[in-house]
């Protein structure tokens, strides 16, 4: 029996010792702030929590224990109460501001949150919400600017070339574009899943179920319920306009590489023709070439002797390359040109009133274009 007691707290001891260590920061009601450090393990039954309610995750997720919210969204780990919010890690150079200079005045109602009527816990639900909608509104008013200027850049008809600086920045902001996209559709999610289930929105007012005056407030005709559930709902649609507005950023960025690429190949179709050009003048010389390499052979003959012969032959070798050559290009430009647009009829063109030709002559010149 020592041996096991002695054993145990060894382990206990060592537990104890690993243990992590978390910096606390408390606000209450009236928007006090005390800070603290306090081990994992006595904290979670302080609390009446479980361990794995206090593990540490990226992804954004709201629960509820024991009469207790607990709220993980990306860096930020908080715990709130009917009483008191806390803050674990909140040695974040990312919330630095916030909670320092805003988050005590919004619990205490001097911000301007909808909720500062209400219980506690709506106002931490609200600040918490409001702060990561403005870091996601945020990274968006970053990234449009950027965004726009360099697809700008892009598509400008004047430059020949696409400059691989701004191609790499383009990826950058891709990059980053994608991410605010993932973060959105999980912050829109996590928030669907409480607004599909009503027994987790009523879960969600502490006030309801510990005060008694709070719940006759309730059943008099303040349903804390509905009001959490227009809270979540607002800020479901802030989330859903900003993914609109990323989604139309998207659209405009498939687009823009779409006309990158048809500018690409528009100029790589130009060298080929000119490549294929040359390719044929060279064979044009070079069929007629063969004359005076007939006559490079040091054959003796009779017309070696005549003077004029060498003109002659000369003449006749680049006159029969370009006129080769000549048929040549007719015959690429007749199978390269894109196709006339259809004749419209002149019977068609006098039945129809004004606005019906200008109509006609709009969408001709669409379809040409667009060939």
């Amino acid at each position: 029996k020592f041996y096991q007691r002695a054993t145990t707290e060894a382990s206990q001891a060592t537990l104890a010792s690993v243990s992590p260590v978390f910096a606390v920061m408390k606000l209450d009601k009236e928007g006090n702030t005390t800070y603290f450090e306090k081990k994992k393990t006595e904290l979670y039954q302080e609390l009446g929590l479980q361990a794995r309610d206090l593990r540490f995750q990226h992804l954004m997720s709201i629960a509820t224990r024991n009469n207790r919210i607990i709220l993980r969204m990306e860096f930020l780990k908080a715990v709130i109460t009917p009483e008191f919010l806390l803050i674990l890690d909140y040695r974040n150079l990312n919330l630095e501001h916030w909670l320092f200079n805003e988050l005590a005045s919004q619990l205490a109602g001097e911000g301007q949150l909808v909720t500062y009527s209400l219980p506690f816990e709506f106002r931490a639900i609200e600040a918490i919400l409001q702060y990561r909608i403005s870091k996601l509104q945020g990274r968006l008013n970053t990234l449009q600017p950027q965004i726009l200027e360099t697809l700008e850049a892009l598509v400008d008809p004047k430059l020949l070339s696409v400059d691989r600086s701004k191609l790499h920045i383009l990826l950058q902001n891709g990059k980053s574009l994608s991410e605010l996209e993932t973060d959105l559709k999980v912050f829109k999610e996590t928030i669907l899943e409480i607004l599909d289930e009503e027994e987790l929105i009523e879960e969600l007012c502490l006030s309801k179920w510990t005060d008694p005056q709070v719940f006759e407030e309730s059943t008099s005709g303040i349903d804390h319920a509905e009001e959490m559930e227009l809270l979540l709902e607002n800020y479901y649609r802030q989330a859903e306009d900003l993914a609109n507005e990323a989604r139309e950023l998207r659209v405009l960025i498939d687009d823009s590489e779409s006309i990158i690429f048809i500018n690409l190949d528009s100029h790589r179709n130009v060298m080929m023709r000119l490549n294929l050009q040359l390719t044929m003048g060279t064979f044009s010389l070079s069929l007629f070439g063969l004359i005076g390499v007939a006559f490079g052979m040091n054959l003796e003959s009779s017309l070696e002797e005549d003077p004029r012969i060498f003109w002659l032959v000369t003449g006749i070798m680049f006159l029969g390359s370009g006129l080769i050559w000549r048929r040549l290009l007719s015959f690429l430009g007749r199978h390269l040109e894109p196709p006339l647009p259809p004749h419209v009829p002149a019977v068609l063109k006098k039945s129809q009133p004004a606005f019906g030709r200008v109509e006609i002559k709009n969408n001709l010149k669409a379809e040409t274009f667009g060939l």
